[in-house]
């Protein structure tokens, strides 16, 4: 009974609510008034539910989130290193540096050593693989790199190591060629000859002036990770070339002494890592190069700023780079602060002693030369 008794007050109330509505001025006037009607609460949950009202997500979810896949991870357009147009952009956006770019000493390899042989057949290697389409120049500046990887502390001591740094892994490979395949192709005999002789004249002594003391390059068509980290020198072809950054990147930083051992690749160096870009850097700090202050100096109406290393700090030898003094300074050992209190306290007992002696009374005794000592 009580069911049905209380139906039609039920569906009286709800048609007097829905004439309610229908009556209520819906004008933005009308609107701002039945809002300040409110209380509080209802006036922030009916703001909350209003579908003309675009706020931020309490919860910073994008918009659309509702239909987002998780299944698929968005990219946002990149996949790892940029590649065509967007990296030709990406790269633009970096100027060159306008830091002078300082060739390397040569580096000679007699045709009579054993090591010759397969130096040049890896050196040509990378030459051919990486830029057999470039211009001489170009091809040039790729000998270089090996050359100047191979002399620096952070590389392997001979050509092939160089080159086939970190071939045993999928990624991480130095030269592009010795990981994904490319050795597979036999080399077009012209274009061989070609990059064999600029390889056997870099052996021979030649050095390109152009990329100086690059370490790393790359092709204009992708836009690595790792390339904002490092001294962006100049473009030749189709490859920019870039040097490490500060002391390490200067010529007399590069003092690695050829070891040969061509023919034997170690599996430390096949699976090993570029420690400039690609982890546990083999950085300027390392070797105590860090701990510098900056002097400005005037001479001869030319102002410079030089930073003055202190030559003490842990890391062994310094390297020695224009642009950088090195301080002489350094803490005296115990010993030396010793020796040093004991000839101040001797010379001050010697004044002492002279300034209590009475002055001479005695007249001065004259000689044909003046007065007598």
């Amino acid at each position: 009974m009580a069911g049905p008794a209380c139906a039609p007050q039920g569906a009286g109330a709800d048609s007097r609510n829905v004439a309610k509505f229908v009556s209520t001025d819906m004008s933005n006037r009308g609107l701002t008034r039945l809002a300040y009607s409110m209380d509080p609460s209802m006036r922030a949950l009916a703001i909350r539910h209003d579908p003309g009202v675009r706020r931020a997500d309490l919860w910073s979810r994008p918009e659309g989130w509702e239909r987002l896949d998780l299944n698929t991870v968005p990219n946002l357009g990149f996949t790892g290193d940029a590649e065509g147009e967007t990296a030709e952009e990406l790269n633009a956006l970096r100027s060159f540096s306008k830091l002078p770019i300082r060739p390397m000493k040569p580096f000679y390899l007699s045709p009579s050593s054993p090591e010759y042989g397969r130096a040049l057949e890896c050196l040509s290697q990378a030459v051919y693989y990486e830029a057999a389409r470039e211009p001489q120049l170009g091809q040039e500046g790729v000998a270089q790199v090996v050359l100047n990887r191979m002399r620096h502390p952070a590389y392997p001591k001979s050509v092939c190591g160089v080159v086939y740094q970190g071939a045993a892994r999928t990624t991480g490979c130095q030269f592009t060629f010795t990981c994904d395949g490319s050795l597979r192709w036999a080399p077009q005999p012209a274009l061989w000859s070609r990059a064999r002789a600029v390889a056997a004249r870099a052996l021979a002594g030649y050095v390109d002036k152009t990329v100086g003391s690059a370490t790393h390059y790359h092709a204009q068509y992708v836009a690595p990770y790792w390339a904002p980290t490092l001294v962006k020198m100049t473009q030749v072809g189709q490859h920019i070339f870039y040097r490490w950054t500060g002391p390490w990147g200067e010529p007399p930083a590069f003092t690695g002494r050829y070891a040969g051992g061509e023919a034997y690749l170690s599996p430390a160096i096949l699976g090993a890592l570029d420690q400039r870009t690609q982890g546990g850097v083999l950085s300027p700090e390392a070797q105590g190069i860090s701990a510098e202050r900056k002097i400005t100096l005037a001479v001869a109406g030319e102002v410079r700023t030089y930073n003055v290393v202190d030559p003490t700090a842990p890391g062994g030898e310094k390297t020695r780079v224009m642009g950088v003094l090195y301080s002489s300074r350094r803490q005296p050992t115990a010993d030396e602060v010793k020796r040093i209190n004991q000839s101040l306290e001797a010379i001050e007992r010697s004044m002492d002693a002279k300034s209590s002696t009475p002055p001479s009374l005695a007249p001065a005794v004259t000689t044909a030369n003046g007065p007598a000592a």
